[in-house]
């Protein structure tokens, strides 16, 4: 049986999180599948977090948050 992962991201795209305010620059560490979703592992600095796919761009958003 072939399993095909349809990751938005790859391990070292930088992103930018929709909701961040300061719009950090974030590296894309790892990629976590499950049965039910993928989610992105992100640094910014020494700050860590996992994301969903719609959490993140690949641009700058400057829109008011």
């Amino acid at each position: 049986m072939s399993i095909v992962i349809d990751n938005k991201f790859e391990i070292g795209d930088f992103v930018y999180l929709v909701t961040d305010a300061e719009q950090a620059k974030r590296l894309v560490v790892s990629i976590c599948v499950n049965k039910y979703d993928i989610l992105y592992e992100v640094i910014a600095g020494t700050t860590v977090s996992k994301h969903y796919d719609f959490e993140l761009q690949t641009e700058k958003s400057f829109a008011d948050i």
